[in-house]
């Protein structure tokens, strides 16, 4: 048999995570450190691999409760090699130091267990009950694969050059940043988009590190049904402050 498909070969590589292709991650399992990815994120794998669900505990229960900020974890282990996906998103490896990574956890795919994360809250400028957000604190060593709509754009954050970005499409950021919710506005237009531009709320970063951006302000269909057709919650009209829950989330 013969087709251009088979061109699409394993990539043979010793590094623990590989981008197989644009929007498919291939993890390597040792029978050493386990990984936590996404639950239903596995499209394949091969050797023996065991699946489980993560289990959490009651701080993280509530504040999942409290925030909707979260995601819903399997944890792989064994020997073997795992290939995830979701949705076809791009997927791209980020390697986790001490300074740690703020995300959004609808864009997260999977994770080193060795990492920690704590949801933290991003007030807004104005004070306002319900106007700020919650993300995803990631810290320790390791790697995490996150996933984004298109090919994303990185901004570079200087102390001389600080970056505004759509609250509804920002991926990451560096957690050393200062970083406040606003919108620009000059009155009791606060939950009005900016006049008729349709733009509303923006994060504005400031130190020194980096924001990832995604060209769309769509959140992906975590909530898609198989056979009923696709159901999608977006993050666009929202103005960036998570008025409505996309259901696969974590604390």
């Amino acid at each position: 048999m013969q087709s251009p498909l088979f061109s699409h070969a394993e990539q043979q590589s010793q590094d623990r995570y590989v981008v197989q292709n644009p929007q498919l991650l291939r993890v390597a399992l040792t029978g050493h450190d386990d990984v936590l990815a996404r639950k239903g994120a596995m499209v394949a794998y091969q050797g023996l691999i065991d699946f489980d669900g993560e289990y959490q505990p009651g701080n993280r229960r509530g504040a999942r409760a409290r925030t909707g900020e979260g995601l819903d974890l399997m944890r792989c282990s064994g020997q073997g090699t795992v290939y995830f996906a979701n949705l076809a998103q791009y997927v791209h490896v980020v390697d986790v130091d001490q300074e740690g990574i703020t995300v959004d956890s609808a864009y997260v795919l999977a994770l080193d267990s060795t990492l920690h994360t704590e949801v933290i809250a991003v007030d807004s400028q104005y004070g306002i009950s319900g106007s700020g957000k919650y993300q995803l604190n990631i810290s320790g060593r390791g790697k995490v694969a996150l996933m984004t709509s298109g090919q994303p754009l990185m901004m570079q954050v200087t102390p001389d050059k600080y970056v505004n970005v759509d609250a509804d499409a920002i991926v990451a950021w560096s957690s050393s940043l200062r970083v406040q919710m606003q919108a620009q506005t000059h009155s009791t237009g606060v939950w009005r988009r900016r006049g008729n531009t349709g733009e509303g709320w923006e994060l504005s970063f400031l130190g020194q590190g980096f924001a990832l951006v995604q060209p769309s302000e769509v959140l992906p269909p975590q909530n898609a049904q198989v056979g009923q057709g696709v159901r999608a919650q977006f993050g666009a009209g929202q103005h960036g402050s998570r008025g409505q829950n996309q259901g696969n989330v974590w604390s």
